[in-house]
């Protein structure tokens, strides 16, 4: 990607593998000093942040007397959707849709997590299970198109899904376990590109699909971002900001309440994310998202920088297991192990490469941070 020498940051983990970072005078990168700038003062986890919650609850609440639910909450499986559907029900009282995606992907210990959690709590479980043949015909393309961000497929279906649900049923809060806390640094936009881009999923589809998408999930960010927010009044509540959340002491309230246990890397509760975070993005592309995930806990004081240092030298993958990792991702696929690595090996391609609204993703970004909507523009 660069052929700049390799740099990494003195005060995170973050380094060259992104190709647009930038270093100060010492030697601190440009992710680091817009989270000291731009998110850490806007980021209230005091009493301010208390008081803005309840206020939030109590609207929710209000607004949903005499329903069945008065939110919507997506569950993964993973830890951050997990505790966030445990205070919102333990804490708050509130009484959640728990909504599921199933895109063909969960790994038996998401199952397991998933079920522990609606056993508890005494709730139901609403899963939408999405079109095998059409799932699988949407990876394919993007393995087909050469890109870094091949787990679009699932993760379009997963935000589109449980947008078009609340749209439809008329809901208008749905928790999100999106936080600050453990996701306050991004990942570079060539390797994790806009997942509601349109224009970059349609070309794809156009040059590499072979089966028509009659049922999935499609949903444009001017859909979720402007119609659903601003007319329809759909509101996305991170229950996460506005209190501390320290990630280690939500796994141990997990595993002690609830028998939760954890996975070895956050987003793992998905064998495909697992393969592609832990093994095909690392060893095809070269960016490692520990690097991300660390550097976050990192700069919100939950993880030292040399402890992320050792964590790093290993793999994120298991190299004895890993064959047999390329043989479940290609036979679920229907294709052969051979064909699967043909398009490990194949040219890097990259989001620039095909059609893509890159600059109004840039434009409604730097829009939202001066409303104060959002408070970092950094990809």
């Amino acid at each position: 990607m660069s052929d700049r020498n390799y740099q990494i940051c003195t005060n995170c983990v973050m380094d060259t593998s992104d190709s647009r970072i930038v270093f100060d005078e010492n030697g601190v990168c440009d992710h680091c000093n817009d989270f000291h700038k731009n998110v850490l003062p806007n980021w209230h986890t005091d009493k301010t942040g208390k008081q803005e919650l309840e206020s939030i609850v109590a609207k929710i609440k209000k607004e949903g007397k005499g329903k069945d639910f008065d939110c919507i909450l997506g569950l993964s499986g993973g830890v951050d959707s997990s505790y966030m559907l445990h205070i919102a029900v333990k804490e708050f009282g509130l009484r959640p849709l728990v909504f599921h995606v199933d895109g063909g992907w969960n790994s038996e210990l998401a199952v397991h997590n998933i079920q522990v959690m609606i056993d508890k709590l005494g709730l139901d479980l609403y899963t939408e299970v999405i079109n095998w043949e059409e799932m699988k015909d949407f990876q394919l393309a993007f393995f087909k198109s050469g890109v870094p961000h091949i787990d679009i497929p699932q993760d379009h279906a997963f935000i589109a899904t449980l947008y078009n649900f609340a749209a439809k049923y008329k809901i208008k809060y749905i928790l999100n376990g999106g936080n600050i806390s453990t996701e306050c640094i991004r990942n570079p936009m060539e390797y994790l590109y806009y997942g509601t881009d349109m224009a970059q999923i349609h070309d794809i589809m156009k040059r590499y699909s072979i089966v028509e998408m009659k049922t999935y999930p499609f949903s444009s960010i001017f859909r979720h971002k402007i119609y659903l927010r601003y007319i329809k009044k759909v509101q996305v509540v991170r229950m996460l900001n506005y209190r501390p959340y320290i990630k280690e002491d939500a796994l141990k309230l997990l595993e002690k309440e609830y028998g939760w246990t954890p996975y070895p890397q956050k987003h793992f509760e998905s064998r495909f994310t697992k393969f592609y975070e832990g093994y095909w993005l690392p060893e095809r592309f070269g960016f490692d998202t520990r690097r991300v995930q660390y550097s976050s806990l990192i700069v919100t004081g939950q993880m030292k920088r040399e402890d992320a240092l050792e964590k790093l030298k290993k793999p994120a993958y298991d190299p004895e297991k890993i064959e047999d990792e390329f043989k479940y991702i290609a036979t679920k696929l229907g294709i052969s192990t051979d064909e699967l690595k043909t398009y490990f090996n194949m040219p890097k391609k990259f989001y620039w490469d095909y059609k893509n609204h890159e600059s109004v993703f840039n434009f409604g970004a730097k829009i939202l941070k001066t409303l104060g909507i959002e408070r970092s523009i950094k990809r």
